[in-house]
């Protein structure tokens, strides 16, 4: 394994490939900032550039793009509170607070390099135990799926800082709106209307612009020059920096919530929006800080 790691890294710290990663990453973060439009969908459309690269260059700016628009779209999360992707929803919770008390910089800092560590963390761990990941993988059944799914919603319905009949009531209606679109098992279509669209389903991104987004707009309508103008107390690269132990009392959640998203990640049929809800209110549960989030 340390020889095919050392051939790895001969073939991706060549100039010519990390310029291709370079220019997937950079792609990629201005297509993660356009809300519903995620990494699959910016993959598809510009896999045909690949074709004409040799397989290490493409491999490195497909991942670059993946990776870049990943994390593009905590970019409208944070100051617009528009989620990128159904990810994102959670970050929703916390950085667009952080935004409008002028810490927009940190929040997308410490987003930036907790998706770094994650990810990095996710490959080391891939690697090491690929194998034994997968035969773990393979022992889930219905029964398991269904358990995950079910504690998934859980998790969601604690997220709400008031009354937990509101939670549970939240996933319900979430559970009701999942119902539109086409089967999987029978392909008969429910709930559509005979509307060609819904046969898709309702998408996260779209509901959550819906309902927070255009919903704020209409209601500032009239009000033009009386809103909360998000800004920054610091200038330039200042407004990167954390506060004093503000990453140190990170480093734990970062973590955690690689290891969650690592184990979510081996299951067919889950990935991260899951890990992110579950990551979260495992948060909730044990952070000494939980008291501040959102």
């Amino acid at each position: 394994m340390l020889d095919n790691i050392i051939l790895g890294f001969e073939t991706a710290l060549t100039l010519h490939n990390l310029m291709y990663s370079f220019i997937g990453v950079f792609v990629g973060n201005l297509i993660g900032v356009l809300p519903g439009i995620g990494a699959l969908a910016a993959i598809s459309m510009l896999l045909p550039i690949t074709y004409g690269i040799d397989p290490a260059g493409a491999l490195m700016m497909l991942a670059g793009l993946y990776y870049g628009t990943t994390y593009g779209g905590a970019t409208t999360t944070i100051l617009l509170n528009l989620p990128g992707t159904p990810s994102h929803a959670v970050v929703c919770l916390d950085g667009h607070p952080m935004a409008r008390q002028g810490r927009a910089g940190s929040a997308l800092l410490i987003a930036m390099l907790s998706s770094f560590m994650g990810a990095t963390i996710g490959i080391i761990l891939m690697m090491a135990f690929g194998p034994l990941l997968v035969e773990v993988a393979f022992q889930f059944g219905p029964a398991e799926y269904f358990s995950l799914m079910f504690l998934g919603l859980l998790a969601a319905s604690t997220l709400t800082t008031g009354s937990p009949i509101k939670g549970v009531a939240m996933v319900i209606i979430g559970l009701i709106f999942g119902v539109v679109g086409t089967d999987i098992n029978t392909g008969i279509s429910r709930f559509t209307f005979n509307i060609p669209e819904l046969q898709d389903g309702l998408a996260l991104v779209a509901v959550a612009m819906g309902l927070f987004g255009i919903a704020d707009v209409i209601s500032n309508a009239n009000r033009l020059g009386e809103g909360h103008v998000v800004s920054s107390k610091k200038i330039g690269w200042r407004s990167l920096r954390f506060d004093k132990g503000e990453f140190k009392s990170s480093l734990s959640s970062i973590f955690r919530g690689a290891g969650v998203g690592s184990f979510f990640g081996i299951l067919p049929g889950t990935g991260g929006t899951i890990a992110s809800f579950m990551s979260y209110a495992m948060e909730k549960k044990i952070n000494k800080n939980s008291k501040n989030f959102g």
